[in-house]
């Protein structure tokens, strides 16, 4: 069991959204200091000031986490101003999809990549050696089940969240073959009502998820050493029913007869 009590918690995309409700869970969970990266200035004003009215000890930096540069140098600040990190969330991520691949530009794949998945693999890279050295973490990555589910109109997305997937699973191998003490959590859900992704069309067996649910799952999780957090109870049995099902059948049973390939006709996302 992983005790937050007394830890030091960083989430990216954390001024907003799940990243904002897990933050806030951890604090009251008995977290030492919340550190907060995001992008949106203003929310990580505002979220800053909210938390510190609760006597929360935040500390926020406005960063990109698709510019290597300000990863690496944001991450050294807060080594120095902060201390070790124990806990990592990797929340930050972007949509980009109800376009058919052949319509996206080189912009959109090398922007999505970047913050869903390439940057993922840089901030672990910063804060996994301490954690190593002291023998013992958390390393919490948010996938999708657009991880484990190829859909039309949000392929790039896919693509991230797939790679994802794999890299967090195998880096949880090797700690766990070396006996690092370091924790993984892989968590891939369905579409959440934060707005990302406004427009999906939704049915009984994918739907849109309540945020607060989705992150108090999370922490549970980090709680007691969860390896996934699968949710809804469908996207628990996509391995089980892609693995028994052929490609055509399950194209027809889970594509069109439930509607789940259809899910980006009406994606608008964020306004903003």
């Amino acid at each position: 069991m992983t005790k937050i009590a007394n830890c030091t918690i960083l989430v990216t995309g954390g001024a907003s959204g799940i990243g904002r409700l897990m933050g806030d869970m951890c604090m009251q969970e008995g977290a030492k200091q919340l550190v907060i990266w995001d992008i949106n200035k203003d929310k990580l004003i505002e979220t800053t000031r909210e938390f510190r009215a609760l006597h929360y000890t935040i500390h926020p930096y406005f960063v990109d986490v698709s510019n290597l540069e300000q990863v690496v140098m944001t991450a050294e600040k807060v080594r120095t101003e902060v201390g070790p990190v124990d806990i990592l969330i990797n929340n930050a991520g972007i949509i980009t999809g109800n376009q058919e691949f052949h319509e996206f530009t080189h912009e959109a794949v090398e922007k999505t990549m970047a913050i869903n998945t390439n940057a993922l693999m840089h901030i672990t890279l910063e804060f996994l050696p301490e954690m190593i050295k002291n023998g013992r973490g958390h390393i919490v990555n948010i996938s999708s089940a657009a991880g484990m589910l190829s859909n039309p109109r949000m392929s790039v997305y896919c693509a991230s969240k797939w790679a994802v997937f794999g890299w967090s699973e195998s880096i949880r191998l090797e700690l766990e073959k070396n006996r690092t003490g370091v924790r993984v959590t892989t968590v891939n859900p369905s579409y959440i009502d934060t707005g990302m992704f406004a427009g999906v069309k939704v049915n009984p067996l994918l739907p849109l998820l309540r945020p607060e649910k989705v992150a108090a799952r999370v922490i549970r999780a980090i709680k007691f050493n969860r390896i996934f957090v699968r949710t809804p109870f469908m996207v628990k049995t996509l391995p089980f029913t892609k693995g028994i099902l052929p490609v055509r059948w399950f194209d027809l049973i889970i594509g069109k007869w439930l509607g789940v390939y259809r899910a980006m006709a009406g994606f608008s996302g964020r306004k903003n």
